[in-house]
């Protein structure tokens, strides 16, 4: 009776360890989720992530924002150091807090501003790219999903997904690359690039003019057939005041 008992469940243990490696290959693929797993900070200390850049060295050198330590203190670091906002400029810093598996924050440099709800950004590690971490992403999508329309939530381009992701994760602001209290429209300008108005005019325009004040001409009386005075130009080089002076004779 033992043996009849026993025989059963030898076999469906067999059957199980058969099918066992069917069974995993059958588990359908996990998706990845659309940024770095687990942030950034300065280093490459992050587990499981092979060497390569992360978020805040690259986000330094190309906005010029001297701040350092993990992504998600940017935002607090920058106060009263550097001016914050909610509007993306070009040069600017986007500043995501610890969110889901992105403990550690991270941040990106806005290298376009193409409409009000769109820029294009410049940051490291966020997508995997050939299945590696550390990588560089230039002028890629994030586009603004929050409801108010103020870049606190937003959608960021994925390179496994070949288009934005489909995580709306939330943003800080904008770190400015400028001290606080300057002037909003003097920021816009300045982060613009723009130059001072220059003249057209070339430098040889004003040459040979004579200042007014010396160009005065001097005037000479000259009685006429009916005893009144007139004044008449003797400049030496004024051909035309010549001719209308013998006309007047």
């Amino acid at each position: 009776m033992l043996g009849m008992r026993a025989c059963p469940f030898t076999i469906t243990l067999a059957a199980a360890l058969a099918f066992a490696p069917l069974a995993v290959q059958a588990r359908p693929a996990m998706l990845l989720p659309d940024a770095a797993s687990y942030g950034d900070g300065d280093t490459n200390s992050a587990p499981g992530i092979p060497s390569g850049i992360q978020c805040v060295p690259y986000a330094r050198a190309r906005s010029g924002v001297q701040l350092y330590g993990d992504a998600h203190t940017w935002w607090d670091q920058a106060a009263g150091r550097y001016a914050r906002g909610s509007r993306p400029r070009v040069g600017a810093v986007m500043s995501f807090p610890s969110y889901g598996p992105m403990q550690l924050g991270h941040v990106a440099a806005v290298s376009k501003v193409i409409d009000a709800r769109t820029v294009l950004l410049s940051h490291a590690n966020w997508s995997p790219i050939d299945g590696r971490r550390g990588q560089i992403e230039d002028n890629v999508r994030a586009v603004d999903v929050s409801p108010a329309g103020d870049w606190s939530e937003v959608r960021v381009w994925y390179a496994p997904l070949g288009g934005l992701g489909t995580t709306h994760w939330p943003v800080n602001g904008f770190i400015y690359n400028q001290k606080p209290g300057v002037p909003e429209r003097t920021a816009v300008l300045a982060s613009a690039g723009a130059q001072p108005v220059k003249s057209r005019i070339g430098a040889d325009f004003l040459k040979g003019i004579v200042p007014e004040a010396s160009a005065r001409p001097r005037l000479a009386s000259k009685p006429t057939s009916s005893g009144r005075v007139l004044a008449s130009r003797t400049m030496a080089n004024d051909p035309i005041g010549r001719i209308i002076a013998s006309r007047m004779r």
